[in-house]
C-alpha cells in the first residue's frame, strides 16, 4: 500500500547520505554549532534535511514534512513526514560511527512508512506498515532471547541539564547484573534498528524526541517486537521515553524500569 512512498524515503535518504559523506571527508570545512546547550547541527545535517525536503515535496506535494532542522509542527492527522537528517550528530561531529538518517511517514497518527540509512556502513533499514522490516533487501526479525541472563541491552544517557543520572544509573547498574551487557551507540534510531535485526535484545532511552524514534519504532513493530513509553502505553513518540525489544525480553526491561526506577516514568 505504500511502495511509493517507501520508495520516495529510500532516494531520499541514500541522496541526503552523499551528501553527508562528501561532509565527513571534507572535516575541515565542517562547520558545527551548538543550537543550545549539549545540542550541536553542523552543515551536513542542514544540507541533508534540505535535500530529504526536496525529494520528498516533489513526490508528494501536499504532505507536511516535520524536521529536527526546519520547522517542528503538531502531529495532526493526515499524511505527515517526521525526518531526521542526521540522528547521532555528536557522533558525526566527532568521526565516531553511528550516525543515521532517518525519515517515517505517519497518516492519522499511524506509522506508514520507515527509512534509517546508517551512513558510515551503508546499511538501509526499511519497512512499511504489515511488510515486514528489511535491512538491504534481506527480510528482518527480532530476537528469539527468552532469558534476560543471555540478552544484550541498549539504551542512552541524554545529557542536557537536570537529568536524573543516579535513577538512570541505579536502573543501569540493575540491568548490567542480570543480562549479558549494556550498549550506548550515541543513535537512538540505529539502537532501533538493532533491535529490530535481532542484535538487541530490546531497548530504552529516555529525552528522545520525535524524530528520533518515528522511524525505528515501525521497523522494531514490523520485524515482531513490542514498543511502549515507561509505563506501558503507546505515548512513546511525543511521550520522550522508549521501551523496545521482543516479546520476551522487552516487558521484563519495562518491568525492571518500573521496580528499579519509578520516578522516570
Amino acid at each position: 500500500m505504500y511502495a511509493n512512498e517507501l520508495e520516495v524515503a529510500i532516494k531520499a535518504a541514500t541522496m541526503a547520505a552523499v551528501k553527508v559523506r562528501e561532509y565527513d571527508q571534507n572535516r575541515s570545512s565542517l562547520g558545527i554549532r551548538s543550537k543550545e546547550k549539549y545540542d550541536l547541527v553542523t552543515d551536513a545535517d542542514l544540507a541533508a534535511e534540505v535535500i530529504i525536503r526536496t525529494v520528498i515535496s516533489e513526490a508528494f506535494p501536499d504532505d507536511v514534512i516535520l524536521g529536527e532542522e526546519g520547522s517542528l509542527e503538531e502531529l495532526t492527522t493526515g499524511r505527515r513526514w517526521i525526518v531526521d537528517p542526521i540522528d547521532g550528530t555528536t557522533n558525526f561531529a566527532h568521526g565516531f560511527a553511528p550516525y543515521c538518517i532517518s525519515i517515517a511517514l505517519y497518516e492519522d497518527y499511524k506509522p506508514c512508512v520507515g527509512v534509517v540509512l546508517e551512513v558510515s556502513r551503508n546499511e538501509l533499514f526499511s519497512a512499511f506498515r504489515g511488510g515486514g522490516t528489511y535491512l538491504n533487501g534481506k527480510k528482518m526479525l527480532v530476537s528469539s532471547i527468552t532469558n534476560p541472563t543471555g540478552a544484550l541491552i541498549g539504551t542512552g544517557f541524554p545529557v542536557s541539564e537536570g537529568t536524573d543520572y543516579t535513577s538512570m544509573l541505579r536502573l543501569a547498574h540493575r540491568i548490567l547484573s542480570e543480562t549479558e551487557g549494556l550498549r550506548r551507540p550515541g543513535s537512538g534510531a540505529y539502537d532501533l534498528c538493532c533491535v529490530a535485526a535481532g542484535r538487541l535484545d530490546a531497548f530504552y532511552e529516555l529525552n528522545l524526541k520525535p524524530w528520533d524514534v518515528a522511524a525505528g519504532a515501525l521497523l522494531v513493530i514490523e520485524a515482531g517486537g513490542t514498543v511502549t513509553d515507561f509505563r506501558n502505553g503507546n505515548d512513546w513518540l511525543h511521550g520522550r521515553q522508549i521501551v523496545a525489544g521482543n516479546t520476551s525480553i522487552q516487558p521484563w526491561l519495562q518491568k525492571c524500569i518500573q521496580e528499579t526506577a519509578p520516578e522516570l516514568q
